[in-house]
């Protein structure tokens, strides 16, 4: 009896505990500034009851029951679920999600959300910047954006390099239009990165909204804000480190040299130049000379805040970057200054500005090519000391006119650049009539580039043809200008809860200048740099002679689009515009450009819906035809504008004549982009893929072909023309998959994978001969590089080797180049069957665009510490090797070791011989394979803890150590894989580049 009535109470009991209700409070604040956060949906789960907080972030929801779940959403924002036990205040911190669907992504005049988007459109978020700690935005993309391409033109503090979005599409500039806040930026090395909040790449026929400059993508860069009702806030990032080359070529030492140069003699019938070996011993190793540790060290600060109608964010920082060759004579220094603001003067009328202040300072070296520092280094005989006897530098004797010591060319080098910029932007904007948005913007950027050489009297050795009796100074002036005025109409507006329509129409007015000033002074007192001053001097002459050089170009535009959507799943974008460029004549000045683009949100379809495993599935499709202009300014008119010497009266006498040729039929080249994709996220967004399958057809292309010499295209001043000659395809898969786990609070995992394939063809050239050269091999040979129909533009075209010749009667049977072929010469192949060796033969040895391109990306976050590793991988592609001089005492590699000696002993390298030969012809010898996998960035850090933060004032503190370009995995025998001229005809030709270095850092994130 006891026991039921014990039954029955603990039953009640628990129905009334079961049952009690709590009223809940609480505050929502962000996680990167501790703001609180106004406008955040809170709801009961399962439930349609719920609220929103308030401007301090803030919230009440009464007669909430225990155990109830409460989820928390905010834009941008990861949703937050929390179970109620008790009636005691909430403090929800909400972290923002870079890859929520709601996140907010710019494309070009507005923004969409990343579910709205139907076009091939990556985002980089800043946490990615963060973590890699680039001195140059380019470097965050490698890796990081499936189809984005980055070619380092040199490792050198300061050097710029080519991004490709989606392969070559053309022969001419080939660079993807870059925005930052909406301003035109051609050199990336005047922005700070942790200034950069996001960057959106644009890589199909979306960019056809930005017009003519869009052809080959868009990059699109916000800055950091501010945000409304905000307190002041402080970042400060810091780091400090070395750098080092990540690898040296392995050369002959002394004794080797003197071995291989004696058998090189002795096989042309001369005397050996060291009898005695022996004492050679190891010599100067000239790469240990030049290679040293160099520091870099960065620090930037910045404020960001907001009032109720006003948001601001002011940003500093330097760098300064020594050089792994040169040390400070590479010195690399950068200052940045930058404002952005904001005030809503209305409700519906709003201002935004921001402005940004760049100073750099660049020390420069001869980085790459026949008579480059590294070129020296791998040529220098290691029988020569450093220094001679009276302790000044060594002669470089006997090794030809280019070479030369390498250490002297450094201490008499002297080269700076400066460059001053200033960029800015303002804008307007004005609702009214409820759906109508009127806005206007203007962008400027303003640059002086001046620059400063001094080459002193030097003597290098005999013959040197850098030699110089008499000392000189060049200084330059060049002033870059230009500005962009925008003016457009939005329409927005929602139909029966069912059609979304928006609809902007404008105008774009771009215009941009250049002039360019120079003088050039002789006989600097006491040839020293603290008196290379062209004001000192009393013989000057002015570089430009006729006047200064300039250019002048404009565009007009007009443009419209048209975005629509049926229930949010069924989406649609349209756009035209119409663009007119001062490139061409009055016959071809406008074109019009259309481009489209289609979506479907298939798992918001009822028969997906419930799905236990698929969260988002979208389609999506786009077309569209871009133009493109880059080429000289008036091309298409003969201008007074080349150099001509004219004798008159017995004198010579400078003027004016006619410059490069015309053509008034050029027209705009033209770019057809078709886009395929999907976007899908499985079990609860833990696992996200991106795929597309994209082609490009470029026509008419704006190349400059080669003409005769008769028509005086090799006059100072004077060019080819520019014609519209060829048709270029690349066509490619993009594929990338994110996996990301959160085990538990305090460990967390992302992995995330691409790839994108490249399939590069030129379909048509119409130029005199059927092709277009280009790039270098040795000395006095013929272009190695070709645009040619049927193959990828840029092949490498030279002979074909069969091996090596073993005996004289392998000589007697084969075709060969000449009657000086011996044993141990490479064998070419007679591709054309003629029975004879010549220029006919060469063909397609290779050609330096990948295949595929991949990246790996690792992150791992244990309590409080963290863990990131990135990796990028090119798959492919071919470099030829053109940094040995090939002179009989030059120095040579170790591979040389593994020679031919005798019949039988090596089918694959040649003999050395002094005397006159064909191996170094251009021929698949030289051509290596650029295949790599590179461990790009490795960090671990540690943030400290609430309690910690509390006792020392701040929001956060991260200490951290990085390893950037750790570990190359690559066949290829020189520096560095990833360097190269990035030329579309002539890139992938190694002359000796400055490899990009292994780089240690320490550094810290502080905020306030």
């Amino acid at each position: 009896m006891y026991s039921k009535i014990l039954i029955v109470f603990l039953m009640c009991f628990s129905l009334q505990v079961l049952g009690q209700s709590v009223n809940v409070t609480g505050t929502i604040t962000d996680n990167t500034t501790g703001q609180p956060l106004p406008g955040v949906n809170v709801l009961i789960k399962n439930t349609t009851r719920g609220t929103s907080t308030d401007f301090d972030g803030k919230f009440t929801l009464s007669d909430v029951l225990q155990n109830s779940v409460l989820v928390f959403t905010y834009v941008g924002f990861k949703t937050q679920e929390i179970t109620i036990t008790n009636d005691q205040p909430l403090n929800v911190v909400l972290v923002e999600d870079a890859e929520s669907l709601n996140e907010v992504v710019v494309i070009g005049y507005g923004t969409q959300t990343k579910k709205e988007i139907t076009g091939a459109v990556a985002v980089v978020s800043s946490e990615t910047i963060e973590t890699l700690k680039p001195t140059r935005i380019e470097q965050a993309l490698q890796g990081q954006v499936a189809g984005v391409n980055i070619v380092s033109n040199s490792g050198a503090p300061g050097a710029s390099s080519t991004i490709s979005i989606r392969g070559v599409s053309t022969n001419g500039d080939s660079r993807p239009l870059i925005l930052v806040d909406g301003t035109v930026v051609e050199d990336l090395s005047v922005i700070n990165p942790n200034d950069i909040e996001s960057v959106n790449v644009l890589k199909d026929a979306t960019a056809g909204i930005y017009g003519v400059r869009a052809a080959n993508g868009v990059i699109l860069i916000t800055t950091k804000s501010g945000r409304k009702n905000q307190d002041l806030s402080v970042e400060i990032n810091s780091f400090g480190g070395f750098q080092e080359t990540t690898r040296k070529i392995p050369v002959l030492n002394a004794t080797e040299y003197g071995l291989l140069l004696n058998e090189a003699f002795a096989a042309n019938g001369e005397s050996a130049p060291f009898p005695d070996v022996s004492l050679l011993g190891q010599g100067t190793d000239w790469q240990d000379e030049v290679f040293q540790r160099a520091p870099i060290f960065n620090t930037a600060v910045t404020i960001t805040g907001g009032g109720e109608n006003s948001t601001y964010a002011y940003g500093t920082s330097i760098l300064t970057q020594d050089g792994i060759v040169g040390g400070n004579k590479a010195n690399f220094t950068r200052f940045t200054k930058r404002l952005n603001y904001t005030l809503d003067f209305l409700e519906n009328f709003k201002f935004n500005g921001g402005i940004t202040w760049t100073h750099t300072n660049r020390r420069g070296l001869n980085e790459s090519g026949l008579g480059s520092v590294l070129f020296n280094a791998l040529n220098m005989a290691p029988t020569i000391p450093v220094f001679n006897d009276n302790g000044g530098f060594s002669l470089a004797e006997g090794l030809g006119n280019e070479v030369v010591n390498p250490l002297a060319q450094i201490e008499n080098t002297f080269n700076r650049s400066q460059v001053d910029k200033l960029n800015g932007n303002v804008g307007l904007s004005y609702n009214f009539l409820e759906h109508f948005t009127a806005q206007a913007n203007y962008q400027f950027n303003y640059a002086e580039v001046d620059g400063r050489v001094f080459n002193p009297v030097a003597f290098f050795g005999s013959g040197k043809v850098f030699n110089r009796d008499r000392n000189e100074v060049v200084e330059t002036l060049n002033i870059f200008k230009d500005y962009t005025f925008d003016a457009f109409i939005k329409y927005e507006n929602k139909f029966n809860d069912v059609h979304n329509l928006n609809v902007l129409l404008g105008t774009s007015v771009f215009k941009t200048q250049g002039n360019f000033s120079g003088f050039v002074g002789f006989d600097v007192p006491g040839n020293t740099i603290a008196n290379a001053n062209i004001e000192n001097l009393d013989d000057v002459q002015n570089i430009f002679p006729n006047g200064n050089a300039a250019f002048d170009s404009r565009l007009l535009s007009y443009f419209t689009r048209v975005q629509y959507d049926y229930k949010g799943k069924y989406l649609l974008s349209a756009v035209l515009r119409r663009d007119g460029s001062t490139k061409f004549g009055p016959e071809n000045k406008f074109g019009y450009f259309p481009s489209g683009s289609v979506g479907w949100i298939a798992s918001d379809e009822e028969f997906l819906n419930n799905s236990d495993f698929l969260d988002f599935l979208k389609f999506r499709a786009s077309y569209g035809i871009l133009g493109n202009d880059r080429i000289p300014d008036f091309r298409f008119v003969s201008l007074l504008n080349g150099e001509g010497t004219y004798v008159i009266n017995d004198q010579l006498v400078f003027g004016t004549a006619t410059g490069a040729l015309a053509n008034p039929e050029i027209k705009w080249e033209r770019q057809k982009t078709f886009d395929v994709g999907l976007d899908a996220r499985f079990w609860n967004n833990k696992i996200d893929i991106t795929a597309d399958y994209y082609k490009k057809r470029t026509e008419d292309l704006l190349v400059v072909p080669q003409v005769s010499g008769i028509l005086g295209v090799t006059a100072p001043g004077a060019a080819p023309p520019v014609v519209n000659a060829g048709i270029v395809e690349n066509s490619g898969i993009e594929f990338s998959i994110g996996y990301t786990e959160n085990f538990s609070d305090d460990v967390k995992l992302g992995i995330r994978y691409n790839v994108a394939t490249l399939d590069n063809n030129v379909v048509e050239v119409t130029a005199d001969g059927g092709f277009l050269a280009g790039g270098a091999f040795g000395v006095g040979q013929d272009p190695p590089s070709r645009m040619e129909e049927g193959f990828p533009i840029g092949y490498f075209r030279g002979f074909q080797t069969d091996g090596v010749f073993q005996t004289q009667a392998e000589i007697d049977n084969a075709a060969i180049i000449n009657n000086d072929v011996q044993p141990g010469d490479l064998r070419f192949v007679d591709t054309n069957g003629d029975g004879i060796i010549n220029d006919d033969d060469r063909t397609y040895i290779g050609d330096p665009l990948p295949d595929a391109t991949m990246g790996l990306n690792l992150t791992l976050d244990v309590k409080n510490f963290d863990f990131g590793a990135y990796a990028f991988a090119s798959v492919g592609n071919d470099i030829v090797r053109n940094y040995e001089r090939n002179q009989p005492q030059t120095n040579r590699t170790i591979y040389n070791l593994d020679r031919w000696t005798g019949p039988g002993t090596n089918n694959s390298s040649p003999r050395v011989t002094s005397g006159a030969n064909s191996n170094s012809l251009f021929s698949d010898f030289f051509v290596e394979d650029g295949s790599f996998i590179r461990l790009q960035n490795v960090q671990l850090g540690y943030s400290f803890g609430e309690k910690t933060l509390e006792k020392i004032g701040m929001s956060k503190f991260r200490i951290y150590t990085s390893v950037t370009n750790l570990v190359t995995l690559t066949k290829y025998r020189g520096y560095d894989p990833t360097a190269s001229t990035g030329e579309p005809i002539g890139g992938g030709i190694d002359y000796g580049f400055y490899p990009n270095p292994r780089t240690f850092l320490l550094g810290m994130n502080l905020k306030f």
